[in-house]
């Protein structure tokens, strides 16, 4: 099953147990499905609750709100994460807020998909990863779709902390078969986090949202039989609030698609520090794409985006250098 149908059944299986959740977005109805097909279906399954809106971010993501504050549930499909930004008001300041404000705790029952990144050719205004603007928020947690973990498992858990979720997809996972990882490494699944690796004692710990873990996997490959460096990949699909049980290991690095400067990678090398501060042989390292837009050209493209080539690089160079 590829990662595109497995968020697909996953979405049946939420409406089919919830009389009170909905679907919304721009272009959810059959026989479209969304830009990329994850909603097929379920407007001929449940064609009173998947309903097609404008485009307006800030709207449908207010209506849903104003359904999980009325005690029913909806999911959201922002057709492209970068435009998250419009619908900022009512994530931060209407739906987060609505879970404690009112004097007693409000369960706000939302998840709002956001297909992010680059390695499509969309260019500067449909490429980004804004996972970074949303860290902190209270009662607004957020998750990245994984390869390595069932999304039905994902929904349930996002839909039991009742209130605000936002769920990152990286567009290039769509087309990608679930739960792959080659020889030699081996997968484990330590609930949320999935662990990739040879040992329990690596000679560092990357950390990595779902949508670089195959980019990670290359340069730990790499870094394997060219330099003997031995690594173990976490990869969480919730990326806040940070919650990691790291193997114990000197260096600890994280990957991330999008740019430098008040990232998850900073909130996750946060915590890394007040647990394990005493184990690390130095900071933790960040690793990100370029401060740049993103260009069209997929040559231009290949040049900012984080890959497997800068991930091998750095590893190499912090532990050999």
């Amino acid at each position: 099953m590829r990662v595109s149908e497995n968020l697909n059944a996953a979405l049946h299986t939420v409406l089919e147990r919830d009389p009170g959740m909905h679907l919304l977005g721009e272009d959810v109805l059959d026989p479209y499905g969304g830009a990329f097909g994850v909603t097929r279906g379920l407007s001929t399954r449940f064609p009173d609750r998947v309903l097609t809106t404008p485009i307006s971010e800030n709207a449908m993501t207010g209506v849903a709100a104003g359904l999980a504050l009325a005690g029913d549930g909806a999911v959201v499909e922002i057709m492209f994460g970068d435009f998250v930004t419009l619908a900022f008001d009512q994530l931060v300041n209407f739906a987060a807020k609505s879970v404690s404000m009112y004097g007693s705790r409000v369960p706000m029952r939302m998840v709002v998909r956001c297909p992010v990144g680059g390695g499509r050719g969309y260019g500067p205004t449909h490429s980004q990863s804004p996972q970074k603007h949303l860290v902190g928020v209270p009662h607004l947690a957020l998750y990245e779709v994984s390869p390595f973990r069932d999304n039905a498992e994902v929904f349930a858990e996002m839909l039991a902390r009742e209130e605000p979720c936002v769920l990152f997809e990286d567009k290039v996972l769509y087309t990608r078969p679930m739960g792959e990882v080659e020889p030699p490494f081996t997968l484990r699944q330590d609930g949320p986090v999935a662990r990739i690796g040879l040992t329990d004692e690596p000679d560092c710990v990357i950390v990595a949202g779902g949508g670089v873990a195959h980019r990670v996997l290359e340069a730990m490959r790499g870094l394997l039989l060219e330099e003997e460096i031995v690594c173990t990949l976490l990869v969480p699909s919730r990326l806040y609030p940070v919650e990691l049980d790291l193997p114990p290991a000197r260096h600890v690095f994280v990957v991330e698609e999008g740019t430098a400067g008040g990232t998850w990678g900073a909130e996750v090398a946060r915590v890394v520090h007040e647990r394990h501060w005493q184990d690390l042989a130095r900071p933790v390292t960040l690793i990100h794409s370029a401060d740049s837009v993103i260009p069209t050209a997929p040559h231009l493209e290949r040049e900012v985006l984080v890959g497997a080539s800068a991930v091998h690089r750095v590893i190499r160079e912090t532990l050999r250098g």
